[in-house]
């Protein structure tokens, strides 16, 4: 026959009852609470670093992405534990930081109200710095991988800011394009060429010349047209409005394609 419990045991047995109902109900509160959306942006300020980081800022690197994020704004989100501190994208805050004190207004344009775009994982690094450090190698490792249009389209942006192509070093004051495009997109220089070639042959053949066309009367087209720009561009070689210099930009790069146009006809 089994004992009977006196009235303080079963008080005791009742009290650790409540208390394992309670430690269950915080534990549920705060899986619910980790389960809630979490937000895609913070103020730059909020972002902390961690206490370590194994990574050196190499400052080269932070002043091109500085530059770019300056035109184009952050492209990738930093990545962040739930309690703001950065996990990956070290590089890209440092350049944050340099458009926000040498940029303000390009700051204020990319970065809407001080919200800087962060990619939010749901741990706390210094509670699980392993996974912090797997996530730090993951993320660095990964790059978004940027499609052909997707390339050409940041090179028309970044054109209209100013960049050119040159061949060999940048004259001084210039800025070459398709270095900046290797930096922005994680690509190899061979890699940005091929894809901005791509490009350039699909712009000159869209329209198609077949054996059939007259390609005598379309070549003297073609150089009288030749004519004309490098007319204007002897007339306004370095405008002031800015509305001429995007026109002149314009000019360059039909030129080039003007003459794409020729050898294939010739050939």
């Amino acid at each position: 026959m089994a004992k009977r419990r006196s009235a303080a045991e079963l008080l005791d047995a009742a009290q650790a009852a409540g208390t394992a109902i309670q430690a269950q109900d915080r534990a549920a509160e705060t899986r619910v609470e980790q389960e809630q959306p979490l937000p895609s942006t913070m103020p730059l300020a909020k972002i902390l670093d961690r206490s370590i980081d194994t990574r050196e800022l190499n400052t080269q690197h932070v002043a091109e992405l500085a530059e770019s994020i300056a035109i184009l704004g952050l492209l990738e989100p930093l990545v962040v534990d739930r309690r703001g501190r950065l996990l990956a994208g070290g590089h890209r805050k440092a350049a944050i930081l340099v458009v926000q004190e040498q940029s303000p207004e390009a700051y204020s344009k990319h970065f809407l109200h001080d919200s800087i775009p962060v990619r939010v994982l749901n741990f706390d690094a210094e509670d699980d710095p392993a996974q912090a450090l797997q996530v730090e190698v993951t993320e660095n490792e990964k790059r978004r991988d940027y499609t052909p249009a997707e390339v050409r389209s940041l090179a028309e942006r970044l054109r209209d800011a100013g960049y050119v192509e040159v061949k060999g070093r940048p004259a001084k004051g210039e800025r070459a394009l398709r270095p900046a495009l290797e930096v922005i997109i994680g690509k190899s220089i061979r890699t940005v060429r091929r894809y901005l070639n791509e490009a350039f042959e699909e712009s000159v053949t869209d329209v198609r010349l077949s054996e059939q066309q007259d390609n005598t009367a379309t070549a003297t087209a073609l150089r009288r047209l030749q004519t004309e720009l490098n007319r204007w561009q002897k007339a306004y070689p370095e405008p002031e409005l800015p509305e001429l210099q995007t026109i002149t930009r314009d000019t360059a790069r039909l030129l080039k394609r003007v003459e794409v146009a020729l050898k294939k006809l010739k050939g």
